[in-house]
């Protein structure tokens, strides 16, 4: 039966239907936030107890006829999921997984399709909704509810689920999810925000996420089910304590070894080494009269033993941590890891940087191209293009491992969008800088933050470049170990923090705020007062590292690669497009066969982008276009050229294309009876414009021209002669001639 339910969303109604739709799925709901439509469906599938990871799956699907487009491309039907629908899908996951029991490890799909779609009422924060209440609607032990919200602000205002033109003024666009007690997912990009001006904005946020968590709670309350008991994996009480007594020890020195691959290789071995004396262990069990050997005792007994061998080390590192104040690699709680960079090692590349932060190692380069090479978009959102991406790639030999190798991943794209939204806050506009840029982070090392390292190396790199940024900006990344109501706060954290810890508070900013935020929350929340500790500790790091990025390069280089195209923007009149393109390209095909490697945009506001690695060959392109839009000016005196007499007068050409009449009055100060008495055709001849009529019919004189005092310097041609009467005259000497007897 259809339940339909109401409520307001920061001023604007969201509702929800219930009991009509997806009826074979463990729940699904209709959630309409204005016009947009997100149907949200739950699934689950009963797994084996001994399976050693949740398999939980969070997708978002965008209908491009939800936005009344058709798919571009040959097929011209949704396919491979987009970057967006990538982003969307993680950004949902990650404050859902967390509020699942540990050892819980059934198959979970939430599924989130975008219907209809209103680009001013987020369809992301609509499925996070849905997804959530499809959760707590299901007999899926799911410990929410949760919701998210979307924060802006503009001159001291916070603005809840901003529209996309109050999202182009706002100085923060902040995502923020948790439920009703705590925060536990943050996204965000900022204009150089304070830490103060961020915190309140998550604080605005949570207000609206308790409200909606209440809402969700009254629904479950009147149609929910009772969730189905966790059958969570369980560890024998005798093995543990077992393997506690022989391995703690060993695995205690092996975690305090402060190089990464030595610690790991040590831990790896003790692990292993048990494994195999487990294997050891007979697992028989009688099929009638015979004894046969369990194999999936056997497997259930090992990922036992590698669950007890893996608690301990977790525990020790975050008893390290927590009690002692002492960190794997020996280093203090707020202490970075050793730093070095170079810039400009890539002679061919427009710009390049290699970062090192400890173990981890980012190589960024820039490449600078056209505005012709924009990003196509095929999605939902009103943005159809874009001039800046930075990818981002991790691949295997930089933890020292072999793998797959293919087209990027969730985890390549998000932290790719992470890095491209810290360092779009300082990119100069179109007008200040018109290429299109692209950066590539390689990940050469890895051990933690290596996403922060592509902030670094990829702000370096744009220096390297000679891109004008409006300010340098570093990342850094936090963590948290939290036992309790004690925690202890980690700046820079490598790969075994992030692991073991409870966040990974990613910040990146410049010397004077935060351009970007991301936090992942692995327990139910964290407190307003464990956010401010955390901010204030990042910036103190972030600082640290951009003095350290300016002892590398100070400022962006005044000067490009010589392998960097070089790009000048002129202004024309839209009118004067046609002209500069000509009938069928005929114009501008011409100027760029006259220069060959020249690139030419033109935009319909009348902004022409000359693109040529040689500013030589710019300037005579920019040249042409400019003889092609030039326009005579009344009072100016020109040089041209006489193309054609006629009896009232002679034609000009002040320049290619442009004609004036020099009518036969303003020939001469002296009557003239004739024009060809003065002029020839090609005569180089100075005259001045004394009006341009309202069809743009050009009038001009000489005679005024030679009053303004200017030197002139005509080139006449000389009279044409009658070659009729030179013809004859030779004929006739020829005749002559040969009648004359030869005087020997």
């Amino acid at each position: 039966m259809k339940k339909i339910y109401e409520t307001t969303y920061f001023g604007r109604k969201l509702r929800v239907e219930i009991g009509e739709v997806a009826l074979q799925t463990k729940a699904g709901a209709l959630v309409y936030y204005g016009d947009t439509c997100v149907l949200s469906v739950v699934v689950s599938k009963e797994t084996l107890l001994n399976q050693d990871f949740f398999p939980l799956m969070v997708l978002y699907q965008e209908k491009l006829y939800a936005a009344g487009k058709i798919p571009g491309g040959f097929l011209k039907r949704e396919s491979r999921p987009t970057e967006q629908e990538t982003l969307a899908s993680r950004l949902i996951d990650r404050p859902i997984r967390p509020l699942f029991d540990q050892g819980f490890n059934d198959e979970v799909q939430v599924i989130n399709t975008v219907l209809s779609n209103d680009p001013d009422c987020s369809s992301v924060m609509a499925a996070l909704f849905g997804s959530s209440l499809v959760l707590s609607l299901s007999d899926i032990p799911f410990l929410g509810p949760i919701a998210g919200a979307i924060v802006g602000y503009k001159d001291g205002v916070y603005i809840g689920n901003p529209t996309n033109a109050e999202l182009g003024d706002s100085k923060i666009n902040l995502t923020v999810a948790g439920t009703k007690d705590a925060i536990n997912m943050v996204e965000a990009g900022a204009k150089q925000a304070s830490e103060k001006e961020m915190l309140d904005a998550i604080a605005y946020g949570h207000a609206e996420i308790k409200k909606l968590c209440q809402f969700q709670n009254k629904i479950v309350k009147e149609i929910g089910v009772a969730k189905v008991p966790s059958k969570l994996f369980t560890i024998s009480k005798e093995l543990t304590t077992k393997l506690t007594k022989k391995c703690q020890a060993k695995l205690v020195k092996a975690v305090s070894i402060k190089e990464k691959l030595e610690r790991y290789q040590a831990i790896d071995l003790i692990i292993n080494k048990e494994l195999e004396l487990a294997k050891e262990v007979p697992f028989l069990k009688k099929v009638g009269e015979v004894e046969v050997f369990d194999y999936q005792e056997q497997e259930n007994y090992l990922k036992q033993v590698k669950a007890v061998l893996d608690h301990i080390v977790t525990k020790e590192v975050r008893r390290l941590i927590t009690v002692d104040k002492i960190r794997p690699d020996g280093r203090g709680v707020d202490e970075i890891r050793p730093l070095s960079s170079r810039v400009g090692l890539l002679p061919r590349v427009h710009g390049s940087a290699l970062f090192t932060r400890g173990q981890t190692q980012s190589l960024g380069t820039v490449t600078l191209g056209s505005l012709k090479e924009n990003q196509i978009i095929d999605g939902l959102t009103l943005e159809d293009s874009k001039r800046f991406m930075l990818h981002y790639n991790f691949p295997q030999y930089s933890v020292g491992e072999t793998g797959r190798y293919g087209s990027p991943g969730r985890r390549e794209i998000g932290h790719g969008a992470l890095g491209e939204r810290a360092l779009a806050q300082v990119i100069p506009n179109e007008e200040e800088f018109p290429y299109t840029i692209r950066i590539v982070s390689e990940i050469l090392e890895s051990n933690g933050s290596s996403s922060q390292a592509t902030i670094c190396s990829g702000c370096l790199a744009l220096m390297d470049a000679g891109v004008p940024i409006k300010a340098p900006v570093a990342g850094i990344a936090m963590g948290l170990i939290k036992e309790g109501e004690h925690y202890t706060i980690l700046t820079d954290i490598q790969g075994m923090e992030d692991h073991e810890g409870d966040m990974d508070f990613k910040v990146a900013g410049t010397f004077d705020g935060i351009v970007a935020l991301q936090m992942d929350i692995k327990i139910d929340g964290i407190t307003p007062q464990i956010l401010e500790e955390a901010l204030n500790q990042a910036k103190k790091g972030r600082i640290e590292i951009l003095n350290h990025m300016l002892t590398t390069l100070a400022k962006s280089r005044e000067e490009m690669s010589p392998w960097a195209p070089k790009v000048k923007m002129i202004k024309i009149k839209p009118e004067k497009i046609k002209e500069v393109i000509g009938s069928g390209g005929k114009v501008i095909n011409a100027i760029i066969d006259a220069h060959p490697g020249v690139k030419i945009d033109i935009e319909q506001d009348g902004r022409v982008y000359v693109m040529h690695m040689d500013k030589n060959v710019l300037e005579e392109t920019i040249k042409a276009i400019e003889e092609i839009i030039k326009e005579a000016q009344i009072g100016a005196v020109y040089e041209g050229k006489v193309m054609r007499i006629e009896a009232y007068g002679a034609f000009v050409e002040l320049w290619n294309g442009c004609e004036g009449l020099l009518h036969i009055s303003k020939i001469s100060e002296q009557r003239v009876e004739k024009v060809t008495d003065v002029l020839n055709l090609g005569d180089q001849v100075i005259v001045k414009v004394i009006g341009i009529d309202d069809k743009g019919r050009i009038d001009l004189s000489r005679k005024d021209a030679f009053t303004e005092g200017i030197p002139v310097q005509e080139k006449r041609e000389s009279k044409p002669r009658d070659y009729q009467k030179r013809n004859d005259h030779n004929s006739s000497r020829n005749k002559d001639f040969k009648n004359k007897p030869r005087n020997n």
